[in-house]
């Protein structure tokens, strides 16, 4: 009981360096706001009993204390520069930008998050994945430099895609997963802040869906999920079902949110938007092999009757059909 009432405590105090950051009006106090997200963060993933966690926790805490003396160096060098009127020094914001970036995991400054990933569990993984991003987010669209971001957008984009090959470790997957989700929200941060909250929220709810079901059925590595651990083929028709919404494959929801931001940029910089589509597209490619070979090549089912074996009030049917139908229901809403 103390244990979870210290990690509930640690969780509350997270979020509200979080929003401590976001709600701040100088670069000191948004800088003191990431500082007690971080320390409050560590310990929730630190794990006496596993020595991954625990790894994976120092490591965090190297790359983003590297990332805040970078972004108070920076500040601070900003502040100098105003108080005695120099001109505005483009590489400053340029290292601004980056140091954001690191925070946030976002490539050249990636190599970090899929290792820190492969060692948590996925609690720590969603909330990484997710919550994590939202301050340095934030922070980066006060400062947003265009030129910078579109080499930014295309780098995520493009690592995101190929990093996804070969993987064998479903979280380092998602972790390359979120990296080119990245490049897409960071590009909506470039038509408007609504268009990056509702990306951000579409993202949140599909990584949701598809690592609730991971924890449920508690599977971290490929070949469990194409062995018996999945007892009845509609649940990994479900499962890879969620993959491809988060691929942003129609009909599914998560083609949604893609579908905004390409309408919306491509008046903008279409040159931009024709990349970033190209370089999705990978993601889908080794989203769908995955699902041919574990629907198709190593299943073992054999028997049709099995095929509906699956609890249809389970816990998380709920977030699954908004995953797999919400731009069907959404479509029909609109029209109506």
């Amino acid at each position: 009981m103390l244990n979870n009432f210290t990690k509930f405590m640690f969780l509350l105090v997270m979020m509200l360096g979080s929003i401590i950051s976001i709600s701040s009006n100088s670069w000191l106090g948004a800088w003191m706001g990431l500082e007690i997200n971080l320390l409050s963060f560590i310990p929730l993933l630190t794990n006496l009993k596993s020595l991954t966690s625990t790894e994976s926790s120092l490591k965090y805490f190297i790359v983003q204390a590297l990332a805040s003396t970078t972004l108070l160096f920076v500040v601070m060098l900003m502040s100098f520069s105003q108080m005695y009127h120099f001109e505005y020094n483009f590489y400053l914001n340029i290292i601004l930008n980056s140091a954001l970036l690191m925070k946030m995991g976002a490539a050249p400054f990636h190599s970090w998050f899929p290792e820190v990933m492969e060692g948590l569990n996925w609690s720590m993984s969603f909330i990484l994945m997710t919550w994590q991003k939202i301050a340095p987010m934030l922070l980066i669209s006060y400062c947003l430099q265009a030129e910078f971001i579109f080499f930014i957008i295309i780098l995520s984009i493009f690592v995101g895609s190929i990093g996804g090959f070969n993987q064998t470790n479903l979280r380092s997957l998602m972790a390359y997963s979120s990296i080119n989700h990245l490049g897409w929200m960071l590009s909506s941060m470039l038509i408007s802040m609504n268009y990056w909250f509702l990306y951000f929220i579409f993202y949140s709810i599909l990584s949701l869906s598809i690592i609730f079901m991971f924890y449920q059925m508690n599977i971290f590595y490929f070949n469990q999920i194409f062995s018996n651990s999945l007892d009845s083929p509609m649940l990994k028709f479900m499962v890879f079902c969620n993959f491809l919404s988060l691929g942003g494959l129609p009909p599914f929801t998560g083609f949604l949110p893609k579908w905004i931001i390409i309408q919306n940029l491509s008046s903008y910089n279409i040159t931009l938007v024709t990349m970033m589509v190209i370089l999705t597209l990978i993601t889908l490619f080794f989203y769908i092999r995955l699902t041919y070979s574990a629907l198709m090549i190593y299943s073992t089912q054999i028997s049709w009757n099995k095929l509906w074996s699956i609890k249809l009030f389970n816990s998380s049917i709920l977030i699954n059909f908004f995953s797999l139908f919400g731009l069907i229901l959404i479509s029909l809403i609109y029209i109506i």
